[in-house]
Parts: C-alpha cells; sequence; structure tokens
C-alpha cells in the first residue's frame, strides 16, 4: 500500500429490512410460518478512495448519509457486501464511546477488560493506568460500577481508555463533543497531539468547521454515494450546499440533491471591491463593498441577502444581512445585484474567505449558497503586535502600577 493507511475500493454495504410490523397478537399468529417481506437498504454504494498515513480525514454529511456505516466498515465492525477495504497499523475505534463496558464491573476493571480487547498486555495497561484515570477525571469514582456513573463520566472514561492506547489509526464517530466544554478542549488536544505524532485520523462529524479546523481531506456522502472527496474547504461547501440549498423534503432519507431541487434563483456574481482599484487588499480601517449579482428565473418574495467573513480555520469572523440591515427586499425579478457596504474594517492582517448566500426570509429555505468562492485580503503596512483577527483600539494604565 506504499504511503496509504486505508485504502477503499468500490465499497457498497446493503442491510436486509423487514417491512413487515405486526400491531396485534392475532396478525402475528395469522403469519406464522409466513416468510416476512425483505427490503434491501443500501447504506453505502460504490465508494472509493484512499487515506495517506499521517493525514486526517473528516467524514460530513447529512443524517442518514452512510458515514457512520463506512467508519463501522474501515473499523472492521461491519463487513461490506461489495468492494474491499485494506487498512495498515494498529485501529483504534471510538465509534461508540464506552461501548463494551459491562455495567457491573467497576471503572478499574473495565479499564482493564477494554485495554485486554485492543490488545494491550495487563502490564502496558497498569503503566498507563494513571494516566488513563487522570484524563477521565475520575479518580474518586473508578473503584465504582460503572452502571452508577453519568452518561458524561461513561463518555470521558471511553475517550480516555480508547486513545491511550497508541493506535497508528484512529477512527472517531462524533466523540469530540462529549462531556463539558473543558473535557470536549481536552479531547481536541490529544486528537491534535495525534496529528503531531503522525497518527492517521478518520472522524465523522457534524461541525463543518471543526473539518476546516484540523483536517487535510475531507469526503462528504449523501444516501450513501460519495459526492466529493477533495480539500476541507471544497468537502464544506459542498457539505452545506447540500444540507442548506435543499431542504428537508422528498429525498427518501430526508436529503433532496441538487438535481431535486426547482432552481428559482442563482448567485451570478462576486464581487469584491477594494478602495483602491491598484491593489487587491485592504488596509485596516478602510472601507470595503461586497457586490452580490444574481438572476430570479422567477419571482421571488422574501428574500434575504446573506454575507460571512471566515478565519482560515473556518470561523466565523463577522456576518449580516440584508433584513439584519434594516432592508426588506422588494420582489426579485430578473437581473439585478445588492451591494453590502462595510463603512470600516478593523482586522489584523490575514485572508478571510468570503461566503455569500440568498434564502427566504420566514421559512429559511436557502436559495442559493457560495461556501468561501471569495475571499478578502487585510495587510497592515504598520507596525502591529497584536494578534487574532480584530483589531480593537487598547490602551494600558500604568498610574498604580506598585502602588501598594
Amino acid at each position: 500500500m506504499g504511503d496509504l493507511a486505508i485504502k477503499i475500493h468500490e465499497v457498497s454495504k446493503m442491510f436486509r429490512l423487514n417491512v413487515e410490523r405486526h400491531s396485534t397478537l392475532k396478525e402475528r399468529v395469522v403469519r406464522i410460518g409466513r416468510r416476512p417481506p425483505i427490503e434491501e437498504f443500501w447504506a453505502l454504494r460504490d465508494i472509493d478512495f484512499e487515506v495517506e498515513s499521517g493525514h486526517t480525514v473528516g467524514l460530513i454529511g447529512h443524517n442518514g448519509s452512510g458515514k457512520s456505516t463506512l467508519l463501522k466498515c474501515i473499523g472492521g465492525i461491519l463487513r461490506p457486501t461489495k468492494g474491499q477495504i485494506r487498512s495498515r497499523g494498529r485501529i483504534a475505534s471510538l465509534l461508540e464511546v464506552g461501548a463494551g463496558f459491562h455495567p457491573d464491573l467497576t471503572g478499574r476493571e473495565n479499564i482493564y477488560l477494554n485495554a485486554s480487547i485492543l490488545g494491550f498486555s495487563r502490564k502496558d495497561t497498569e503503566a498507563r493506568f494513571d494516566d488513563i484515570v487522570a484524563f477521565a477525571g475520575l479518580e474518586r469514582f473508578i473503584d465504582q460500577q460503572v452502571k452508577r456513573y453519568s452518561s458524561g463520566m461513561y463518555m470521558r472514561l471511553g475517550f480516555s481508555v480508547a486513545t491511550s492506547v497508541d493506535p497508528e489509526i484512529l477512527l472517531v464517530d462524533e466523540v469530540l463533543a462529549v462531556g463539558d466544554e473543558a473535557f470536549q478542549r481536552k479531547c481536541l488536544d490529544r486528537i491534535l497531539g495525534f496529528q503531531r505524532d503522525g497518527r492517521t485520523i478518520v472522524f465523522v462529524t457534524h461541525a463543518a468547521d471543526q473539518v476546516r479546523q484540523i483536517c487535510d481531506r475531507a469526503v462528504v456522502l449523501d444516501k450513501g454515494k460519495l459526492v466529493t472527496w477533495g480539500t476541507p474547504s471544497e468537502g464544506v461547501r459542498t457539505f452545506r450546499e447540500l444540507l442548506y440549498g435543499f431542504g428537508d423534503d422528498d429525498g427518501a432519507d430526508g436529503a433532496v440533491t441538487a438535481g431535486d431541487r426547482r432552481e428559482r434563483v442563482r448567485i451570478r456574481a462576486v464581487q469584491v471591491e477594494y478602495p483602491d482599484p491598484d491593489r487587491p487588499f485592504i488596509r485596516n480601517g478602510e472601507p470595503l463593498n461586497i457586490h452580490v449579482g444574481y438572476e430570479a428565473l422567477e419571482p421571488v418574495d422574501d428574500a434575504v441577502f446573506v454575507i460571512a467573513l471566515h478565519s482560515v480555520d473556518g470561523h466565523v469572523v463577522f456576518g449580516q444581512n440584508t433584513w439584519g440591515l434594516g432592508e426588506r427586499l422588494p420582489t426579485l425579478r430578473g437581473s439585478g445585484e445588492v451591494t453590502f457596504r462595510v463603512e470600516s474594517t478593523h482586522m489584523l492582517e490575514g485572508t478571510y474567505p468570503l461566503t455569500v448566500g440568498i434564502h427566504e426570509k420566514e421559512s429559511g429555505a436557502i436559495l442559493d449558497w457560495r461556501e468561501q468562492y471569495e475571499h478578502v485580503d487585510v495587510i497592515n503596512l504598520e507596525e502591529n503586535h497584536a494578534w487574532g483577527v480584530a483589531d480593537l483600539e487598547a490602551t494600558v494604565d500604568l498610574t498604580k502600577l506598585n502602588s501598594r
């Protein structure tokens, strides 16, 4: 496999669903001996991509798109109906945090049990035991039966055990959100530590900005099919266009693809206008215009135009829309343009990806969306020792220094 950690080749997974439901005992008795009707459900179809060693890949998609099923196939929990998955290195799976814990055993006993399942000897587990307990923050409760744990304690211990076994490949399914905010930070720090150590990570998440923040590549699934395999920005853009742009109706599993939607208005062009046409950037404090050209394919009432600037790691720095600015737009007809004017841009030096969109005010339905297709460049020519994204006017008062 060369430098590949995971190779997924034309993988499909089918489940057989019993579509007959018996509501009464009489119905059950009448149908004894009859073979119930079975429906084939394909959770995955012809998934094909590769993960290089040391890379972090985010799996994103709406509920029911096949993300968790694919992760379980990679981890060997499910076997593909068709296709082949090959991996190289020890795999640790955080698919269901705490899965495999015995409720009648204590936290201590479950640590040894789970570590042995993951291939560790008792001596190896003893060497890691204190760190596992300390990371989970369960020193006072480690000799209590886990059935007496709260759900948060249960998840914290499960995460701590699974990430303490030095895996070459880590599979994570929506567990970066376990516990309180402080523990979530610890979870993310541990994941980032794995990245620095060159481990391969594949994780499922609904937090699209998190994909941009820590991933090298992104996989977008829709109705069990691979939609996008590319950069995090490409993946997040596709995911949001699917999630926001095509509603919650018509699809068999709640999603509607681009081909199912009747297009009513489209964004034709996005232009960032800097104050000096000879330089493609703004300086701190200068104004900025953002032009959004559109074409209405039919009359559209109640439209709201949206803009958002992001930091390079995906967090929203600034967002605004025409409704929030006090403008209720007339019915859109034919072609036109909406211009957002930012009177003074107080941001520190950097490149800020720009998202624009159009949605309906009452229903919230997205009419069109362009996720980070353009960007705004800010350059501070004067020396500035501040850091972050916002440039706030700050001073310091030393008149009471050493006054006591």
